[in-house]
């Protein structure tokens, strides 16, 4: 009665845990779809410049460079760095002499592995300006001294 009882319950479907995350529960709590009510990030205009994400801490310049190459004429390919420690901080930028060279770098590398990891390249956006400093002081010594 027990083994009847137990073949019932496994055929009935994942419970506990198990069954808030699997992909054929039909009570999954997260929408598999964005909200229609949430801003969609915008997307970039067309350049020669691409933003290359995903990046592993191993890839250097000339690795980026290599890579990107095969698709067209690479101007400059750069991994953004962390001025502290000096290693990668997981993406980088990669210009290219023409617009066609561009798309077809992002159509050949976007979701493709570079030194292990999956990467994303998408058109660059424009950097927006930077918020205005605070008003510098002619006398900012904390202690008072001179």
């Amino acid at each position: 009665m027990a083994m009847k009882t137990a073949t019932t319950v496994a055929a009935a479907g994942p419970r506990g845990l198990r069954s808030l995350y699997s992909t054929l529960s039909t009570n999954f709590p997260f929408p598999s779809q964005p909200a229609a009510n949430q801003p969609q990030r915008p997307q970039a205009e067309p350049s020669t410049n691409l933003f290359v994400s995903g990046l592993s801490k191993r890839t250097t310049d000339e690795g980026l460079r290599d890579c990107f190459a095969k698709f067209g004429q690479v101007l400059h390919a750069r991994v953004v760095k962390d001025r502290a420690s000096g290693w990668s901080k997981g993406f980088g930028f990669v210009r290219y002499a023409t617009l066609e060279e561009a798309a077809a770098g992002i159509e050949g590398m976007d979701g493709k592995f570079l030194d292990g990891w999956v990467i994303f390249a998408e058109y660059a956006r424009p950097r927006d300006n930077p918020p205005p400093s605070p008003p510098s002081y002619m006398n900012n010594n904390q202690y008072g001294r001179q």
